[in-house]
């Protein structure tokens, strides 16, 4: 499956049944769908502009739709990732995990990753392939990374 998220990124396979990346757009929903996709699980919050009315455009494809809405500002929290592992567990079939950019997601995946025992660097290396950006100071910190090293 090959797909670009609307900023053009590509969106990432982080494990055969996970898909993360920015805000998709509807040819994107349909062709994960298409694809044998299951589940969308979106962390955008009610307020946030998508391009499109997702829970519709989902439940006509025939996907679940999980909203887990997540503030940027002060979502990135060990119960919120929490809450992510617990909505991937439910889920049964191809995830597609998804917020405006993959901040939040890469954010949420990696403190899930050393709450499940991986090493701080590798969970950072795993929000860096999730799409974490601007958010990655405040997930150094969060981790017990330095500015430079982890």
């Amino acid at each position: 499956m090959t797909m670009t998220a609307m900023a053009g990124e590509p969106l990432t396979q982080l494990k055969p049944n996970l898909w993360v990346g920015g805000q998709p757009d509807q040819a994107q929903l349909a062709q994960f769908a298409k694809d044998g996709g299951a589940v969308v699980i979106d962390l955008r919050t009610a307020q946030e502009e998508r391009g499109l009315d997702e829970t519709k455009a989902v439940a006509e494809l025939g996907l679940r739709y999980v909203s887990l809405p997540i503030d940027s500002h002060t979502g990135i929290t060990a119960d919120n990732a929490r809450a992510l592992h617990e909505a991937l567990a439910a889920a049964t079939g191809p995830v597609l995990l998804h917020c405006r950019t993959g901040n939040r997601v890469g954010a949420l995946l990696a403190l899930d990753a050393v709450a499940q025992g991986s090493s701080s660097e590798q969970a950072l290396e795993l929000a860096r392939r999730a799409g974490v950006d601007v958010l990655e100071p405040e997930l150094r910190e969060k981790l017990g990374c330095g500015p430079q090293a982890c």
